[in-house]
């Protein structure tokens, strides 16, 4: 069993993390902590950690401070960033400081399990490997990465499509371009152009709202809502 502490500073969001955990086979909730103070007294308290959803926005620090202070004390737990910090800065920042996966706010459960479940993967590769030929070593980096939206054309970003996919399957309802973009801090012209691309793709279909006067708008909502 994988043992996982929950730190998110809003606790109705850290109740719901809990509970995606808790629904993933394989892993257990070991402790929730809405601070930095409070997640580096869990990491002492607990007898075993394995993993630590971290928010990087806490009322007295910042993730990152809490990862910085764990590695000082010589602890090695994994990581997995959990927040809706998207400046490149603090991506970068993360990667060079441990962190194993970094999700965005807004996601839906199937988005984190798929980010546990890339991890609980990496585990077993690393356990059943003394030393790595290349081939192992490709196996193990491999275990990291989740699916993201395959063959983007020319001229897309990766992180913006995860963005915009995530920010639609964790919709209640269809979306707009411009509901998007809010959600995602993109252009409008940006959401519509990445919606259009799920829609080709199959991964996304296409509705349409009608108004009183004036042309229809589309709205969008994840395929498998469908």
């Amino acid at each position: 069993m994988i043992e996982v502490l929950v730190v998110d500073d809003d606790t109705r969001v850290a109740r719901v993390n809990a509970a995606y955990v808790g629904k993933v086979p394989g892993f257990h909730v070991a402790g929730v902590a809405h601070g930095a103070a409070e997640a580096l007294r869990q990491v002492e308290r607990l007898p075993r950690l394995d993993l630590i959803l971290l928010d990087h926005y806490l009322p007295d620090g910042t993730g990152l401070e809490v990862v910085q202070e764990i590695r000082g004390r010589g602890r090695q737990t994994d990581v997995i960033m959990v927040t809706a910090a998207r400046d490149v800065t603090t991506v970068q920042a993360a990667m060079r400081q441990g962190a194993l996966q970094y999700l965005v706010k807004p996601f839906s459960f199937a988005g984190l399990r798929g980010k546990l479940e890339a991890y609980a993967e990496l585990r077993r590769t690393l356990d059943s490997r003394v030393e790595a030929e290349q081939a192992d070593v490709d196996r193990i980096f491999g275990a990291l990465s989740t699916p993201s939206e395959p063959g983007l054309p020319k001229g897309h970003s990766p992180t913006t499509a995860e963005l915009v996919r995530q920010s639609l399957m964790s919709a209640e309802g269809p979306l707009s371009a411009l509901e998007i973009a809010e959600r995602t801090g993109v252009s409008r012209q940006t959401a519509q152009r990445y919606l259009k691309l799920l829609e080709r793709t199959g991964r996304a279909r296409l509705t349409l709202k009608y108004g009183d006067a004036g042309r229809p708008e589309h709205r969008y909502v994840w395929a498998t809502r469908a």
